[in-house]
């Protein structure tokens, strides 16, 4: 565990379920932490859908060794955002990765045991949807430094039920809630402005209330918070006047106030 001495604090990302913008999210928080200065760790703990290359547009990088262990692939040549994923590691980016549980728990134990991060204030932790092996590893490998989990979900029922489920599983495991975000929380129509609730409303502020959790923000669906996941761009530089880049702000700045009290 030498590797996290000077990592200050750890946050996971979970989701109940899949398509929810958890990896989106993830990344643009990262981005946020490093614009407000920080220095931020990025590691993808979901094995079989490895995202967090694409979505940093790092897809070409590869890992190397040093005397301690891994080194962390860089955003960029100031080296404050650092990112690991086991989609770094495959031959080809388009392999699939077939495993049972124990090789995914080895894998993740040596994600947090050999990967030198350095001096880091977060390390973000995005992984896959459900309460599964690699979420166990996690919450194994990590218990003394994790700061807190961050619960992502969309606003309809059937997707807050599921982070419901998250929540209980945090609960049983010790693992502080930070607070819940609620995604693709209406589309705001890019020609008259009207916000229209695709996935209905409040069901992820509701839930926050009912367990007496923070709530951090909601975020909309927006197609250009899409277009920079495909060009690996933050929306905080790709966008000037934005409510969706307002509202992921919005979702760090609460995040902060939540980690520090």
């Amino acid at each position: 565990m030498e590797n996290l001495n000077l990592v200050k604090n750890v946050i996971v990302v979970l989701s109940g379920k899949g398509g929810v913008g958890k990896s989106t999210l993830s990344v643009q928080i990262a981005y946020g932490l490093k614009a407000l200065g920080k220095t931020v760790g990025l590691l993808d703990v979901d094995l079989c859908g490895p995202s967090i290359p694409k979505l940093l547009n790092l897809e070409d990088c590869t890992v190397h060794q040093c005397d301690q262990g891994w080194v962390p692939v860089y955003s960029s040549q100031d080296k404050q955002l650092s990112v690991m994923s086991i989609g770094f590691l495959l031959k080809h980016k388009d392999d699939p990765v077939i495993w049972r549980g124990p090789k995914k728990t080895a894998m993740i134990k040596q994600f947090v045991t050999d990967v030198c991060w350095g001096e880091l204030d977060y390390l973000i932790v995005d992984t896959p949807p459900g309460t599964s092996d690699e979420h166990l590893s996690v919450i194994e490998n990590l218990r003394k430094q994790i700061t807190g989990a961050i619960l992502i979900t969309t606003p309809q029922n059937v997707a807050v039920a599921d982070v419901l489920r998250e929540l209980t599983f945090c609960r049983k495991g010790s693992v502080p809630v930070l607070g819940i975000v609620e995604n693709m929380s209406g589309y705001i129509c890019q020609n008259c402005s009207e916000c229209i609730h695709v996935f209905s409303k409040g069901g992820g502020e509701e839930l926050a209330k009912q367990e007496n959790i923070p709530f951090l923000g909601q975020v909309p669906l927006d197609p250009n918070l899409a277009m920079c996941c495909e060009n690996g761009e933050s929306i905080l530089d790709a966008l000037v006047h934005s409510n969706t880049k307002d509202a992921v702000l919005n979702v760090i700045e609460n995040l902060l106030q939540v980690a520090h009290n």
